[in-house]
């Protein structure tokens, strides 16, 4: 199925491994040009190469795009994008929300509602001037359902469901959309790095681990996401056929949370 973008120009935020990788991969298999961001050059510049086996042109800036420095060298290579994807590492889990520092606030608002909503003000005007624009933000199922582990990743994307809300209505005439993709647990990095530390504490296997997961949380698929299927959904969402959707968030949990709506 052609979406309609080859050709089409995309920042990629957080594209150096798991959902964001995904992504960039999907965009690249339709023809998309990527400016890729991540702040592990060596790891960001793999990516990039892979990446151009897809014929796509790939450059690939190593940078924190949380903070003013790094958005500003990230659109300096792509200052005028058709599609925006914003995603990035989750900040720490929180089991006891008296623990949490003032410092891990005011990290947690930057780095997931400030530099999307700073990086979505700068690429909008081009947008709406060429009346087409295509913004996914990759962003956490506990922006609707509330966890105290996951406070400071839910919180702040909470903020940027709404405002992403708000802002859509504002750009639909100009066909710009801004959607949220809202994943449950996937098999990224950083699950990958903490369910591997779980097995070394207690004698099982990544495997063992994720299947008590899946038990304990009763996950209905039985499973683990995987980054790809994020990837295709953020693909299609950039794509000439999903013009009439914007300012949803779209939840990937494998049926985990019980919502109508």
């Amino acid at each position: 199925m052609d979406l309609g973008i080859r050709g089409r120009r995309a920042i990629v935020n957080g594209a150096s491994a798991g959902m964001g990788r995904a992504a960039a991969e999907m965009l690249a298999m339709e023809g998309v040009d990527l400016v890729i961001c991540a702040r592990r050059r060596e790891r960001l510049e793999q990516a990039a190469g892979e990446l151009r086996r897809h014929g796509v042109s790939v450059t690939a800036v190593a940078a924190d795009h949380s903070t003013e420095e790094g958005r500003a060298k990230v659109l300096a290579a792509c200052p005028d994008p058709d599609i925006l994807v914003a995603t990035c590492s989750p900040p720490p889990l929180t089991p006891d929300h008296t623990a949490i520092t003032p410092e891990q606030w005011r990290s947690a608002l930057e780095i997931g509602l400030m530099s999307p909503v700073r990086f979505i003000e700068a690429v909008l005007p081009g947008m709406v001037k060429r009346r087409w624009g295509r913004i996914v933000n990759i962003t956490t199922i506990a922006a609707k359902y509330p966890l105290e582990l996951r406070i400071l990743s839910g919180g702040p994307r909470a903020a940027l469901a709404n405002y992403t809300g708000a802002v859509a209505r504002r750009v639909a005439p100009d066909n710009v959309t801004l959607n949220n993709v809202l994943p449950g647990m996937f098999h990224t990095a950083a699950v990958e790095a903490q369910f591997t530390a779980a097995a070394q504490r207690n004698g099982t296997t990544y495997e063992q681990e994720v299947a008590k997961f899946v038990e304990a949380y009763q996950i209905p698929a039985g499973r683990f996401g995987q980054p790809r299927e994020v990837g295709s959904l953020v693909a299609w969402l950039c794509s000439e056929f999903a013009g009439y959707i914007t300012g949803q968030n779209i939840v990937m949990d494998g049926a985990t949370t019980r919502s109508t709506f």
